[in-house]
């Protein structure tokens, strides 16, 4: 997986990530969120408190995906 852009609003984070063709949106979601969240709380444990239930990201995401083959069938 590349992050190619990262962008960070007040209330959400944007990532364009090239990933692995292996790895499916929902997993490759999954690892962010994961190991994004694990280093915010080690870099600031103090985060984890101030959160209601110690989450960082919530359940719910946006994907969208594109190809470099465009639309050749058409």
């Amino acid at each position: 997986m590349k992050f190619m852009e990262i962008g960070i609003d007040k209330d959400h984070a944007r990532f364009l990530v090239k990933p692995t063709p292996a790895c499916s949106v929902t997993k490759l979601v999954m690892l962010i969120k994961s190991i994004t969240a694990r280093e915010i709380f080690r870099l600031g444990p103090h985060m984890k408190k101030q959160l209601w239930g110690g989450k960082f990201w919530t359940d719910g995401y946006f994907a969208s995906t594109v190809s470099h083959y465009g639309d050749e069938n058409k």
